[in-house]
């Protein structure tokens, strides 16, 4: 089924991105169809923009990619890490109370906008009516300051947000919010924003992992329940509830237990990978096991993961039993990285964005989180039960499989194929198609 079999409705509108780790385009991805030419614009990377608004975005995407990795040098690169997160930083949600005032970052961010950052954008993107959606907060406050024609929304790609995903003055926005979870519909009420600016949508996940009517995200799922749960305790106590909700069970896999280590955009986290590597040696070489490790775009990742499987003497192994998930730009990539997901029975990763790929019943082993929006969504899986905090990746050779026979893996995914709505980008273009002017 290719992607033009899955468009459900005409709506067009112009989806806009940032390059700033991968969150934000992995967010705008299942929405390129719906976007003239069939793509997503980067705010901080588009034909024409000017020099003085390039360097102001590319000096906020170096600042991120280092924090990113800075954070693992000991001493300093943790005090530099708790200064950056200090500014993005997520309240505490109770007691509730009004949180509308703006903070000391904000009001210089709208300080930078009504200077003219982002003022040739927004005048470019003008010449044609069309409603912009972003999946990041600074395009859509630039939209609002320069007075643009149409309407104005944004996609939350995180299960709770900082004051600084609210304009200056929100009360008064025009901007319209596809909510990720309740919890950010709650938070975005706490920062002023209008009730009626606010959709509850869910996260937009990848449409050819889900199906018109779930079809694809069901059989995936089926296949993968066999292989998370090898013991059968898990569908012992709930085969019937199992199939009420996805149908007769397969009587083998299509195939063998398979994990993905995914890395974030700026490269973070990948020795966390190699122990991964180093500790399945042996049940990759006797095909108990797959390992995927996705690296992304950045030449530098997917040699890192090469010298490593090379190290461990597995390089005859690769592309059958071990595949680095690539591509030659972000779009190839989130297309290779969907399509690996399909056969992806675990998911190891940061609690980025694709915490909500819980939703698709692919259970998430967490990584250390990366910041505070990171923690929330740590948080959040942790409640739901779709996710899994990593142990030492050391054993994981020994507590994964311990996890696995006892059916707690394959409890994390089914809380989260349950828990977690996976019809966003469905949703969005609906929303989008009914309020058409």
């Amino acid at each position: 089924m290719g992607d033009g079999d899955l468009k459900i409705s005409s709506a067009k509108a112009w989806v806009v991105a940032v390059s700033m780790g991968y969150g934000h385009q992995r967010t705008a991805y299942p929405l390129k169809d719906i976007s003239p030419n069939n793509n997503f614009i980067n705010a901080n990377d588009y034909i024409g923009m000017p020099e003085k608004d390039r360097r102001l975005w590319e000096n906020l995407r170096q600042f991120y990619e280092s924090i990113s990795n800075f954070e693992h040098i000991p001493l300093v690169g943790d005090l530099f890490f708790s200064i950056f997160d200090y500014f993005q930083k997520i309240a505490d949600f109770y007691p509730r109370r009004d949180l509308s005032k703006p903070n000391f970052v904000l009001k210089q961010l709208f300080k930078m906008i009504k200077n003219g950052w982002g003022k040739h954008l927004i005048e470019k993107l003008s010449k044609n009516h069309l409603p912009l959606v972003s999946t990041f907060f600074v395009p859509v406050f630039m939209a609002e300051v320069f007075n643009y024609p149409g309407d104005i929304y944004c996609i939350i790609c995180d299960a709770d947000i900082a004051r600084g995903w609210a304009p200056e003055n929100p009360q008064q926005t025009r901007i319209h919010y596809f909510a990720s979870t309740h919890r950010v519909a709650e938070r975005l009420k706490s920062y002023g924003v209008p009730l009626n600016n606010i959709i509850l949508t869910g996260y937009p996940l990848p449409k050819e992992n889900i199906g018109i009517n779930d079809e694809i995200v069901k059989h995936d799922f089926s296949h993968r329940i066999l292989n998370l749960d090898p013991s059968h305790y898990f569908r012992s106590k709930y085969e019937p509830l199992l199939k009420s909700k996805i149908g007769p069970l397969p009587y083998q896999s299509n195939h063998i237990l398979t994990i993905m280590f995914s890395v974030g955009g700026a490269g973070a986290q990948k020795e966390i990978g190699a122990q991964i590597l180093a500790s399945l040696k042996e049940k990759i070489l006797s095909g108990k096991i797959r390992l995927f490790l996705a690296s992304g775009i950045k030449d530098n990742v997917s040699s890192y993961f090469q010298t490593q499987i090379a190290k461990n003497k597995l390089s005859n192994l690769l592309n059958s039993q071990i595949k680095i998930i690539k591509g030659r730009d972000l779009n190839h990539y989130f297309e290779n990285f969907n399509l690996a997901l399909r056969e992806t029975d675990i998911l190891w990763t940061k609690p980025s964005e694709l915490s909500f790929y819980s939703g698709l019943g692919i259970p998430i082993i967490i990584a250390p989180p990366l910041g505070s929006q990171e923690k929330f969504n740590q948080q959040w899986l942790l409640t739901i039960g779709a996710g899994i905090n990593q142990q030492n990746p050391i054993y994981a050779d020994e507590w994964i499989f311990d996890l696995l026979n006892r059916g707690i893996i394959a409890n994390s995914a089914f809380k989260g194929f349950i828990e977690v709505e996976r019809r966003g980008a469905f949703k969005i273009e609906e929303y989008l198609r009914k309020n058409e002017k």
